[in-house]
């Protein structure tokens, strides 16, 4: 691969994953030091997405422009995934009361790809595209429990255990002892690990072959819904509707065109 490998390319892409929410706006200092690179390696990959259209500029600071958007649609639109789930999401919403979500694995990351949300329960805004560090969501622990051994190790060899609250698993022992239980027991709870507050179930959407490819969740309040209360009340409807998608995916044949890559961006 090394041979193959695009320096260019990569550090051009750098630059792109440099803007997000919290740096909409950017100066050039700023990009070259997000991405490590030189002032002026920085200016001339900023100056080559101006003339590319995927960046605007006002002399000083620099922001992606929609045409971004461009380089996931591709992806998106060969996904069929989210237009077979989505009903399924609306029906689950209207049954329990909560958001609900469906993901797929970009290790070390999840990406959301069909989401049908009611009251807003975190301070981040969940759009699709939006990711999650694996290890401290629900929908990250069912992708994770059936992954392949191989692109399980990849994950450990890559992924940094954030702590994100006081709640959550930093450790690979723990977490491997949890992804264990998830394959037991058929689906993942994560409680308050990725924020507080936020309590998630999730549970396996599988493939024709019976290869896991996405997971579904249901996130509530911890103030709304105990762990309790969690499996008895959402547990149930959320293991309905992920069968209700498999049955869907498994009718049509539809699901991701083809597998993420066990290494992300």
């Amino acid at each position: 691969m090394a041979e193959e490998y695009v320096q260019s390319l990569a550090r051009g892409l750098a630059v792109i994953r440099a803007f997000d929410a919290a740096n909409p706006e950017l100066t050039l200092s700023e990009v070259a030091r997000a991405t490590g690179l030189t002032r002026a390696a920085a200016r001339r990959f900023l100056l080559t997405l101006v003339e590319l259209g995927y960046v605007h500029t006002d002399g000083r600071l620099f922001s992606l422009s929609p045409r971004v958007l461009e380089l996931g649609y591709a992806y998106l639109s060969s996904l069929s995934l989210p237009e077979v789930a989505l009903p399924h999401l609306e029906r689950l919403v209207a049954e329990v009361h909560e958001s609900a979500s469906v993901s797929v694995l970009d290790m070390p990351d999840i990406v959301y790809v069909a989401r049908v949300p009611t009251s807003r329960i975190m301070r981040v805004t969940i759009s699709i595209g939006t990711r999650f560090p694996a290890h401290s969501t629900s929908m990250g622990r069912v992708l994770l429990a059936w992954s392949p051994p191989a692109e399980l190790e990849a994950y450990f060899s890559r992924a940094t255990l954030e702590r994100h609250t006081s709640r959550t698993v930093t450790s690979r022992a723990a977490l491997e002892a949890e992804l264990g239980r998830v394959r037991s027991q058929g689906w993942a709870m994560v409680d308050q690990e990725l924020e507080e507050g936020l309590r998630s179930i999730a549970a396996p959407v599988r493939d024709r072959a019976g290869r896991v490819v996405a997971a579904v969740n249901v996130s509530s309040h911890a103030s709304r819904t105990t762990v309790e209360s969690a499996r008895r009340d959402l547990l149930p409807p959320l293991l309905a509707a992920a069968a209700r998608i498999e049955a869907d995916l498994h009718a049509t044949g539809a699901g991701p065109r083809t597998a993420l890559p066990a290494t992300g961006p």
